[in-house]
This record gives structure tokens, sequence and C-alpha cells, in this order.
């Protein structure tokens, strides 16, 4: 005969993974006590059927250093790349700062560039914030602002840099004198807060630039630029 207070005990609650996970949680020393069971148990694997806890366990902490070793690698490769991109910008901004005159830092500039595999670089000048009509001599490089601005909505939004390809008008507009140039990168020349032109890399390979790409080397160069310009020509 059952008791009375059998019969209104209250049903245990079935176990799920979250009683056991607490359970686990609250007794530490666990998989200590019953060493001899952990060493039994055997759970399921998504490739092997089946393997014991100890083996599961080792093959998580094996792949756990994999993963380690693969961020090490990454990381290392980066701070190569980015040793190997110091060294450049620092010899491209003393190579630009020793010219002795305009033409000649254009030339640097774009042999810089070509000796990157690049089909060259250059810069363009918006006309209302240089000085750049006769007799400056320099009047080649202006841009009409108006121009580039529909230019500037379509590529560059919220950015100051485009990196891809060109439709053969704003190819015109920016690098007329250039042939086959497959994609460009492209980055606004700022100064005090406001947009005075454009520096210009191409490449006649039509996927060399494409977005996504690191900016960091051109944020440099179109940090400086504008100051070492301000050597041979006014501001406006």
């Amino acid at each position: 005969m059952t008791t009375h207070q059998e019969q209104t005990a209250l049903p245990s609650q079935p176990l799920d993974d979250e009683r056991v996970s607490e359970y686990l949680r609250e007794h530490p020393d666990f998989f200590i006590h019953n060493a001899r069971q952990v060493e039994q148990m055997i759970i399921p694997h998504p490739v092997k059927g089946s393997v014991s806890l100890v083996e599961w366990q080792l093959t998580r902490q094996r792949q756990q250093i994999v993963n380690l070793e693969q961020e090490i690698t990454l990381l290392m490769e980066q701070a190569q790349a980015n040793q190997h991109l110091f060294g450049q910008l620092l010899h491209l901004q003393s190579h630009l700062a020793t010219a002795s005159d305009l033409a000649e830092l254009q030339s640097r500039l774009h042999y810089w560039a070509r000796g990157l595999g690049l089909a060259g670089a250059t810069f363009r000048l918006f006309n209302d914030s240089w000085q750049l009509a006769a007799p400056s001599g320099f009047h080649h490089l202006g841009l009409d602002r108006n121009a580039f601005t529909p230019l500037q909505l379509q590529r560059f939004t919220q950015d100051s840099h485009y990196l891809g390809r060109l439709q053969g008008p704003e190819l015109l507009l920016l690098i007329p004198e250039a042939k086959a140039i497959g994609s460009v990168a492209l980055s606004l020349l700022t100064d005090k807060g406001r947009d005075v032109g454009v520096l210009i890399f191409s490449s006649r390979n039509k996927d060399h630039y494409h977005p996504g790409m690191g900016t960091e080397l051109l944020d440099c160069i179109a940090g400086f630029l504008p100051h070492l310009l301000t050597r041979w020509i006014s501001r406006s």
C-alpha cells in the first residue's frame, strides 16, 4: 500500500542538456571521482561513428592547436607585409621630398609605381583649390570639380578611396593620355578638411584593383602629397 506522501510526491524532472551541464558546473570534481567511467564513455562522432570521450577531447585539443598555429602564421605574414609596405612608403616619401621640381616629383611617383608592376601613377588637382592658370605651367594638372563630382558620387560613396574599374569617359576625364587601363585606385587628396585633388594609380590588369583591398599605402601617400605640392604650387 502506498503512503499519502508517496501519492502526492511530484514526479522528478527529466534530465536534459541544461540540467546535466548545470550539475557538472556545480560539481567540477565529477570527472576526477569518476575517471574510470569517463575513460569508458563512448560518444557519437560525425565521421568516425563513435569515439571515447578521451579521444574526443584530444581531437579537439589538436584542432585548437592547428587553429592557433594558423592564426600565428597569418599574423607573421601580416607583420612581414606591413614591414615591406613601410619600407616602400619610406623610400617613396624620401624620394619625392628630394625632387628638384614638380616635373621630377611626377616622374619619380610614376616610375615608383612602375616598379610595383603598375601602369603608372599621377595626380590631378582641383582648379578652385590651386593656382594652376598660366603662366604657372601646371594647368595640365587641373581638374574641374564640377566635372569630377558625378564620378565621385557614383564611385566613392562615403569613402575617400575607390578601387576598381572605370568607364571610358571617366578615364578620359582623369588620365586622358593613358591607354589600355584595366583598373585604378583613386584617393582624394585632402588638406585642412577640404578635397583638393585626386591621387591616381593605374594597372593594365582589370582585376588588379578591386573593392575590399587594403588602402593603408594610399592613405599615407594621399596624406603627405598635398604638403609637398605647396613647394611649387600655391593654394587658392
